[in-house]
């Protein structure tokens, strides 16, 4: 069923709004329905042994089975994109040699040319591109999922392995009439040895007819510039597709944490797909948009998830935050973000707001508490502790210094802490992290603050702000069981980044400015 209904304005007080229904779905006009699917993957029991393909496509299949009720499931609730998560269908933990059974042969020159459903024979081992192929065309419906991919190199180049072939951990994003439209091979791989990283960064994005342009790249890659950072830049993007497969480390990189952190930082709709395993650490899917969150955390149960949700299409003149906070240092962005709306459909308005002061008081000097050190996301912070109902607090390292004002709304017997780090992160990874964090601590003693913490009580105010070196800043804001909370308040003033909150929704876990500095990598 499908009927629409056109807007009626002219000079009447009251608009009515144009209407779509699909599937039984309104949708409204400005808006499209997206859906992301946490899948928990049926996985090799012995991923390191050598298979024949056959063995391969009969474990893929049953992961693809799973995935098809789900489109099938998506595409009655009007979705028109459904996202999948990285690793979803082949799993993980290969070598190189055991991984080759599982992987088809992806075409990365012949995106927009090719319909792999329709047009089967073309090559040889697309099997699993083929049925991803066929789920787009019989659903209506635009589809993005990843699997391994392999690519025969020569000789004569000189990047080409010893074994004659490219292996890559590649999305393939798909229109829905089938059409293979965009591939986007992994680039900053964590710890995965059965895959190469390509040549040069893809720079991979789609076009649909209901939200415009897609950026399309991979888990571990959200942490770098290339390629995720240059192009939302270089293409202007502000809707972006992101499977993964991401294990959770609180108190700073919960995968929902920085999912919406990302979001909100650029100003766009992002469809994060995470893979559900909780025994390793692995869930947090969700739909965002830079004011409101659609998501999926569960560390207790098993099964996978599917998130339907309708959110309104960001257009390319909708400003971001990096556009103005790359005007920083000459201090022409004057003013702050306010999320006090929680739709799009009100838009995200700049204002005036009081001067940041770039010191606390003499009188907050005076009742500072001694600092001391921890470890915490692998990293040594140095912390003051947030002692009392309300105070003011300050704690520097190299360059960089945080400020806290606070005030709790009831005295609760927990321990929270102020934190910065302002150093090149090398642990899982290497690269330069500025961060000033209000933490709830592991416990009462000092050791615990930086330990992973997942339930909290206290309802804080506070004011958070540090004077960061780098445009990039992701606000983090997490309460109480691992759910969401947005800022009254953020951006940039004097040359500061500031994140504020009257009263959490529940009890505060994190709340935290996470700058990269990408230069000092």
């Amino acid at each position: 069923m499908a009927f629409t209904m056109v807007a009626l304005c002219w000079k009447l007080p009251i608009c009515f709004l144009f209407y779509q229904v699909v599937s039984g779905r309104v949708r409204r006009e400005g808006h499209y329905v997206a859906a992301v699917y946490e899948h928990e993957s049926i996985l090799s029991p012995t991923p390191a042994a050598l298979v024949e393909r056959r063995s391969a496509l009969e474990l893929m299949g049953r992961n693809l089975d799973i995935y098809e009720q789900q489109v099938q499931a998506a595409a009655r609730q009007g979705a028109q994109i459904i996202v999948f998560p990285e690793d979803g269908i082949h799993g993980f933990n290969f070598t190189r040699s055991s991984v080759y059974p599982y992987l088809d042969f992806v075409p990365h020159s012949h995106s927009g040319k090719w319909n792999p459903c329709r047009e089967p024979y073309l090559f040889n081992d697309t099997e699993v591109v083929q049925r991803l192929s066929c789920m787009a065309l019989k659903n209506k419906i635009f589809l993005v999922a990843n699997l391994g991919s392999k690519q025969p190199c020569e000789r004569s180049d000189p990047r080409c392995p010893s074994d004659g072939r490219y292996q890559f951990n590649t999305n393939v994003a798909f229109a829905a009439d089938g059409t293979l439209l965009a591939t986007y091979r992994k680039h900053n791989l964590y710890f995965e040895y059965a895959f190469d990283t390509p040549p040069e960064p893809d720079y991979a994005f789609f076009d649909t007819p209901f939200a415009g342009k897609f950026g399309m790249f991979t888990c571990f890659d959200i942490l770098f510039f290339e390629p995720a950072v240059n192009l939302i830049r270089q293409y202007n993007l502000k809707q972006i597709v992101y499977p993964t497969a991401w294990m959770n480390q609180l108190p700073l990189l919960s995968a929902v944490e920085f999912q919406q952190a990302f979001a909100t930082a650029f100003n766009v709709n992002m469809l994060a797909a995470n893979i559900h395993h909780p025994t390793l650490g692995m869930t947090g899917s969700g739909i965002y948009t830079p004011v409101k969150s659609f998501i999926y955390h569960n560390m207790e149960s098993y099964g996978g998830k599917l998130i339907v949700a309708e959110i309104p299409v960001i257009t390319a003149d909708y400003k971001t935050n990096l556009e103005s906070n790359e005007r920083f240092r000459e201090n022409l962005h004057d003013s702050c973000r306010t999320s006090t709306s929680t739709s799009l459909d009100d838009e995200v308005c700049f204002k005036e707001q009081e001067e940041i002061p770039d010191r606390i008081s003499e009188k907050g000097k005076e009742q500072s508490p001694p600092s001391f050190y921890a470890e915490m996301m692998y990293d040594n912070f140095t912390f003051v502790p947030v002692w009392g109902e309300k105070g003011e607090l300050q704690v520097c390292a190299n360059t960089l210094c945080c400020y806290l004002n606070y005030r709790r709304a009831v005295l609760t017997d927990e321990l929270y802490a102020l934190g910065v780090f302002d150093g090149l992160h090398t642990v899982h990874g290497t690269y330069y992290v500025q961060a000033c964090a209000l933490v709830k601590c592991g416990g009462l003693s000092f050791s615990t603050c930086g330990q992973e913490v997942t339930d909290a009580t206290a309802l804080i105010d506070f004011q958070l702000w540090g004077n960061m070196s780098t445009p990039y800043i992701f606000p983090l804001l997490l309460t109480s069981g691992i759910t969401l909370d947005f800022a009254d308040h953020m951006g940039w003033k004097n040359n500061y980044y500031f994140l504020s909150k009257n009263r959490t929704s529940s009890g505060l876990l994190t709340a935290a400015v996470y700058g990269r500095w990408y230069e000092k990598d």
